[in-house]
């Protein structure tokens, strides 16, 4: 039996292996319309294990078209989870000369004792230069003297924000993916501007620590292309929403082209010629969403925004207890959707419960379409004995697949409340239940004889200590009352109370961000120092979650009179923070610690500066 395992254990690793080091050959163009004479590429690339075992590449006919330069080989090789994987690419320079539409038939190759095709490409040659050779031709004069345009960086270097849907209902989820499409070499790209997703409330879901670039047909072209960051947006309001550019500061390395002839853009290398770095920043395209309300007829009066599809159930820790032993009263609800934004319903507890601040758990899981749980806990503590119902709670939310609303309700749940030991009336007393008879509901009195007591004749025989312990009551009462007082109006204002509690929840913060940063996490240290800064601003300048954007933070900072200095340092902070989590690879533990540093400076010159003008 156990030789058996075994061999199934072989057998398995081996398709493993096999489908990590999956052979695929393919061609490609980049660009399937090109004009009379114009030179275009196409590739013939082999993915494997090992390029070593290739042999006998035959590349088709090209009938239609003059070969200008090629075939041209380059290898690549990259480790995957600790194994090695290779590609080996065959490229061709050519030019249609007559107008038509021609196919690039199959190219082949043996690897292994096996043949790989590729599948036939379409090519259509027209009358004259395509739009983009043409100016590309008219700016070559300008490229030798001044160096290449933006508007010819705009066409090879440039990002796409790209809506997984335009059209919407309120609450329901929008995945915008941010794609980098370059031609050229690139070098360590920097964040210049981020998007801001006014009338949004946004999740970044999860990414790779690293991007990673592809080959990719965009508009009949050829391009590198790598996936910068996704966010799910969830609008918050309807009408037609934007999200404003994602801006990129790309160094871009180019060679100034000297002459015109046509193989000198073949060797865009530093080998062949002295390359220069161009600073260009690349913009993503506006995005318009179009948002539309949810249906008005027959609202459930239980319907709190809930959009999206989950379940919803209650559940007692325990359901017999004494009077004053604590309970737990579990609220959960799970599902797919703006898990954050979730209102939980409230239990309608009956007379004789006391209940204290609920525990809220968010688990969010930021994976294509957001999804997790929300958990709430309540401590109820019962006062009076005797048999209590929990009346069913209901949970509304609007399903999308069904278009409808969908309402969800508990069950009636019975709790079984004892007497506590000595029993409710008697506890503490050190009486019997004879001793005491209960008038109405809430009136009781205690048996008036059989005490031994003597009156002290001599007032004067009362210590200090006495006349002490009896004031000191009333002094600690007025003092607690002064502070509930103070604490119900503090509590009554929220937005007050947010700003009070700015600095102390910044603190918090900032040492979760400490201690992800001494051990080593990089990406959670930026997250947590992200969050500081982003909560204490909310915070303090009384800005809703759903509402905050970096700018209306900087102009609400101005306009309480911080400086513009200061409030440069703000941003400067947000978006290397925003960076390291776009690429974690290029920051140390010392930038990090300089950036922890800063940012701890940068709250408390906040506080003391937006105090100062409150003054």
């Amino acid at each position: 039996m156990l030789k058996k395992s075994f061999y199934i254990l072989l057998l398995t690793l081996s398709l493993v292996n096999l489908s990590v080091f999956a052979q695929e050959f393919s061609s490609s163009v980049d660009k399937t319309k090109v004009g009379e004479n114009e030179t275009f590429q196409v590739y013939f690339t082999f993915k494997g294990e090992s390029s070593n075992d290739l042999r006998n590449f035959q590349a088709p006919s090209f009938e239609g078209f003059r070969i200008v330069s090629g075939p041209n080989q380059s290898t690549s090789m990259q480790y995957i989870n600790g194994s090695m994987s290779s590609s080996v690419t065959y490229s061709y320079y050519l030019q249609g000369s007559e107008i038509g539409k021609y196919t690039i038939g199959s190219g082949s190759v043996d690897y292994r004792g096996k043949t790989y095709t590729t599948a036939p490409i379409e090519i259509e040659v027209v009358k004259g230069a395509s739009p983009q050779q043409s100016n590309n031709n008219n700016r070559q004069g300008q490229q030798a003297t001044q160096g290449i345009s933006n508007e010819e960086l705009a066409k090879n270097v440039f990002i796409r924000a790209i809506p997984d849907k335009k059209n919407v209902l309120l609450g329901e989820q929008v995945t915008v993916t941010y794609k980098l499409y370059t031609k050229l070499n690139i070098n360590s790209p920097q964040i210049s501007k981020l998007p801001t997703y006014q009338g949004f409330w946004a999740e970044e879901l999860d990414m790779k620590n690293n991007i990673y670039f592809d080959t990719e047909m965009y508009n009949g072209e050829r391009f590198r292309s790598a996936v910068l960051k996704t966010v799910a947006l969830f609008p918050t309001k309807t009408g037609e929403l934007s999200v404003t550019p994602f801006e990129l500061d790309v160094p871009v390395m180019i060679r100034r082209r000297k002459t015109n002839d046509v193989f000198d853009q073949f060797f865009n290398d530093s080998f062949f010629g002295r390359t220069e770095t161009v600073d260009f920043t690349a913009k993503s395209n506006t995005l318009k969403i179009n948002v539309s309300n949810l249906p008005q007829n027959n609202v459930p009066a239980s319907f709190k925004g809930a959009v999206g599809k989950y379940t919803f159930k209650t559940e007692f820790d325990k359901s017999d207890v004494k009077v004053n032993e604590s309970i737990t009263l579990r609220v959960t609800i799970e599902g797919t959707g703006n898990i954050k934004l979730l209102e939980v319903p409230k239990p309608n507890l009956p007379k004789g419960f006391e209940q204290y601040e609920p525990k809220v758990t968010d688990n969010i899981i930021r994976k294509g379409n957001v999804s997790g749980s929300k958990v709430v806990e309540y401590l109820l503590v019962p006062r009076i004995p005797g048999v209590k119902k929990i009346p069913p709670i209901e949970f509304t939310f609007f399903d999308l697949s069904q278009k409808r609303y969908v309402t969800l309700a508990t069950p009636e749940h019975v709790i079984n409340v004892a007497e506590g030991e000595g029993g409710y009336e008697t506890a503490g007393t050190g009486l019997s239940k004879e001793d005491v008879k209960l008038l109405s509901e809430d009136i009781r009195y205690i048996k008036t004889s059989g005490f031994d007591l003597e009156k002290k004749q001599d007032f004067r025989s009362i210590g200090m200590w006495f006349w002490m312990m009896l004031i000191l009551p009333v002094v600690i009462l007025a003092s607690l009352l002064i502070f509930k007082k103070r604490q119900d109006a503090l509590h009554g204002n929220v937005k007050l109370l947010r700003y009070r509690k700015a600095e102390k929840q910044a603190r918090e913060r900032l040492k979760k961000a400490k201690k992800e940063l001494t051990g080593g996490k990089l990406v959670e240290f930026h997250s947590e120092l992200s969050q500081a800064l982003f909560g204490y601003l909310e915070d303090k300048l009384g800005i809703q979650k759903s509402d905050f954007t970096l700018d209306r933070a900087l102009r609400e900072l101005e306009l309480r009179g911080v400086s513009e200095e200061l409030c440069s340092q703000v941003k400067t902070i947000s978006e290397k923070c925003e960076f390291a989590r776009f690429a974690p690879a290029s920051q140390t533990s010392e930038n990090s610690n300089e950036l922890y540093e800063n940012a701890v400076k940068v709250i408390v010159t906040l506080e003391d500066s937006i105090l100062a003008k409150k003054r």
